[in-house]
């Protein structure tokens, strides 16, 4: 292994996409990792592909980390900015003979791969330009085209390294498809865009990278990325290549499985804090005796590679929803208020002119009431729903409010009913009284007043829900609608 002193790893993100869930986790566990031994996180952003490559992008992926927790040291690197370096480190393969100009037209290289497909064959470039004399490389200069670069992958080469993960990793030439094109087309004489094996290996070496950790899709690039770091005489990191995080079908998570973006996860209503420590569990095993509940700081001091697991790691959404209740079950009335403003603001719930104490202590009671059934903060604003608007009645709320003696329960109530707030006590009171006074059992009596309340048989503690709607006259507005 190279690279033996001080830690530093990197997130290399392309801003191609908003920042996807398996990005975000191995951002944790590259984090995780530089934490566990005192070294560095940093952040490069991979933009060479112009076309797809969009700043709302790169916003939106360094927002993402900050969210999560996951601060990165330095300034971002911007990969873009170092085509420079990429074309030398080209030129320097061309002049030492470990790369060549290959002039292979799409016409010649699509014929070739059909030509592999009839015979079974797998993809692979022929090495057909490989050594071209002067003169076939003039005519084809002459005849005008253009040439990409290509790196020259022997068939008998064989690649190994000590994975932190996988442990003993070992590939030969013959099963890396071919010379590796490096650079894209561009006229002769010139070095067109360099391509990601190469620029990857430059900026890693440049960075002082001493572990490159990310997917298991990227085994097959390691093993080209490593014969690139020995033809450049530049020193070897430590590879660690992760699980991808599978569907319930066991497949690679996709679009096609809904929520795949930390972005869309927010708006759904989680926190930073439950999804970070829930992709900590995509992949990794905690010690045993700390449990699956953790922040990342806990993590970081026991996190290695030896509890990584080299199967997929299927995602969870119970675990993840379990996770999150727990955060949010965990805050206080006036934390939970906090996180949960911005969405009742959001609904107009709200007058952030006049609010006065006397309000900020209701919110803060009706959180106090709805926290231990949260699952997702979005849930805060169907459940609160019923104390900031006056709901429709569902079909079973309808059926009770026509039961035997429930509108007489609820007739008795309401000419007990004064103006003003209500102790706990009192309203026990006044029920006992409409018991007696309407000739009901109790359960008719409670079950109608939830019906009237809020709409449904369904919701928080009635009586605490009772005494958050009395104090502005909703209560008995409630009532008097469903008589």
């Amino acid at each position: 292994m190279a690279n033996t002193g001080s830690v530093r790893v990197r997130l290399a993100p392309s801003p191609t996409g908003t920042l996807h869930i398996g990005t975000a986790r191995t951002a944790v566990f590259n984090w995780l990792f530089a934490k566990r031994h005192g070294g560095q996180f940093l952040l490069r952003i991979e933009d060479t592909d112009r076309e797809r490559s969009k700043p709302e992008f790169t916003a939106n992926i360094l927002e993402g980390l900050q969210w999560l927790g996951l601060a990165w040291d330095g300034e971002p690197v911007v990969q873009s900015e170092r085509i420079g370096a990429h074309r030398a480190a080209i030129g320097q393969l061309l002049a030492s003979g470990h790369a060549y100009r290959c002039y292979a037209s799409e016409v010649e290289l699509q014929e070739m791969r059909e030509r592999q497909a009839a015979e079974n064959k797998p993809p692979r470039y022929d090495n057909r330009h490989r050594d071209l004399s002067a003169a076939q490389e003039q005519a084809y200069i002459d005849e005008g085209r253009q040439a990409t670069v290509r790196f020259r992958i022997d068939d008998g080469a064989s690649i190994g390294w000590i994975d932190l993960v996988r442990g003993q990793m070992r590939w030969v030439g013959a099963d890396l498809g071919g010379d590796m094109v490096i650079a894209r087309r561009a006229p002769a004489a010139t070095i067109g865009d360099p391509l990601y094996n190469l620029v990857v290996v430059v900026d890693d070496a440049a960075m002082a990278i001493s572990h490159v950790i990310r997917g298991e899709d990227h085994i097959a690039n390691t093993a080209k990325q490593i014969l690139l770091y020995e033809a450049l005489g530049l020193a070897m990191p430590v590879f660690a290549h992760t699980p991808l995080i599978l569907n319930k079908e066991g497949k690679k998570l996709s679009k096609r499985d809904g929520v795949t973006s930390v972005a869309d996860f927010r708006a759904q209503g989680y926190g930073a804090a439950a999804l970070a420590n829930y992709m900590t569990l995509l992949g990794w095993s905690p010690p045993e005796g700390m449990g699956e509940r953790f922040s990342l700081a806990e993590a970081a001091a026991v996190f290695d590679f030896d509890r990584v697991n080299k199967a997929g790691a299927r995602f969870d959404w119970d675990k993840l929803n379990w996770l999150n209740g727990q955060v949010l079950h965990d805050l206080g009335p006036g934390q939970l208020l906090e996180q949960l403003r911005p969405l009742w603001a959001g609904e107009g719930w709200l007058d952030q002119a006049n609010e006065a104490n006397e309000d900020e202590l209701w919110r803060e009671s009706l959180c106090a009431l709805i926290g231990p059934s949260l699952v997702t903060l979005r849930d805060g604003i169907d459940q609160a729903l019923p104390f900031f608007r006056r709901p429709e009645l569902s079909e079973a709320a309808l059926v009770q409010l026509q039961a035997p003696g429930a509108r007489a329960a609820l007739q008795a109530l309401l000419e007990l009913l004064v103006e003003g707030p209500l102790t706990l006590e009192q309203a026990q009171d006044l029920l006992a009284q409409a018991v007696v006074a309407a000739g009901v059992k109790k359960g008719v009596l409670m079950k109608t007043l939830r019906a009237a309340l809020l709409g449904s048989l369904q919701g928080p503690d009635l009586l605490s829900s009772w005494l958050l709607l009395q104090p502005s006259g909703e209560a008995a507005a409630r009532i008097r609608r469903s008589l």
